[in-house]
């Protein structure tokens, strides 16, 4: 009876969707419905691989999701570390609450702060570089610098939550392999290497396996309200190039092809992703 209420939830708004799929073999039009639009076969798809930017799109995705998987793997762990070493409690505390809060913002409203603090002609960001005599950079404007954007907010973003949970990793390791490391003339720099990163170990593993499983998903709502058609060719990615060929272009069955090829592939990811994670972690979901 408890779980009743999230299986109900998941089917309406899960499974039952999933008819939509067989868009992806018509023509669809929608005032004649899923089953009064033409079936076309694998013409879309056939149109997917065709189309001239398509491997530019896929390779965006990836490139961007691989460095924000990357950088969200050090940052975090790297905080957590620093942290621990703190001996104060209410600074350890009061950081900790600080770096947590983007998480709950959306990119809705960070996309609006983002675009002031990264403005080439008020922005603080370029105001403090044009004290060092630099020229002002168009971050988010400029193709060489929109995928660095990108990951960088988006690990300020989120490296919060990751620190949490790296910090609770740090809480089992045995403090006594401390104690042992400083008698052996371990400084605080060898312990780390030798004690800290090892008892991490384990959930390090975990988390980046898990994340392969999202190495398709680069983030639609944050590039999506910050990008624009100057950057297209760094900043498209599978998802945003969905929403405009569905949406705006109403291109229905194209966009719906592109998506179930995605998920095809993210599910294989994901599976791997939780094989490897048994295999190097001991996870397992049931």
């Amino acid at each position: 009876m408890m779980l009743l209420p999230a299986i109900v939830l998941v089917v309406i708004f899960s499974y039952v969707p999933m008819a939509g799929i067989v868009m992806a073999f018509q023509k669809y039009v929608p005032n004649k419905g899923l089953f009064g639009s033409p079936f076309i076969g694998w013409r879309n798809f056939r149109l997917l691989m065709d189309y001239p930017d398509i491997g530019r799109i896929f390779f965006n995705t990836i490139y961007i999701a691989v460095m924000k998987i990357v950088a969200g793997l050090f940052v975090p762990i790297t905080i957590a570390i620093l942290l621990n070493e703190l001996r104060r409690e209410w600074v350890k505390r009061t950081f900790q609450t600080l770096v947590y809060l983007p998480h709950f913002m959306s990119w809705v409203l960070l996309s609006g702060i983002l675009v002031d603090v990264l403005s080439p002609t008020s922005g603080v960001v370029n105001q403090l570089l044009g004290y060092f005599g630099a020229k002002p950079i168009f971050f988010l404007g400029s193709n060489d610098w929109f995928p660095y954007a990108m990951v960088i907010s988006d690990v300020w973003k989120e490296f919060g939550f990751g620190t949490i949970v790296y910090l609770a990793a740090l809480t089992g390791i045995n403090p006594s392999l401390y104690e042992a490391a400083e008698i052996d003339g371990a400084g605080r720099l060898k312990q780390t290497f030798h004690v800290t990163l090892p008892g991490m170990m384990p959930i390090i593993v975990l988390m980046l396996t898990l994340n392969i499983g999202n190495v398709l998903n680069a983030g639609f709502e944050q590039i999506f309200n910050l990008y624009s058609p100057p950057v297209y060719e760094s900043a498209d990615i599978i998802d945003t190039f969905v929403y405009r060929m569905g949406v705006q272009q109403a291109q229905f069955g194209f966009a719906t092809a592109v998506g179930l090829l995605k998920s095809i592939v993210s599910f294989l990811f994901i599976s791997f992703s939780y094989f490897l994670a048994y295999r190097l972690a001991n996870y397992r979901i049931f």
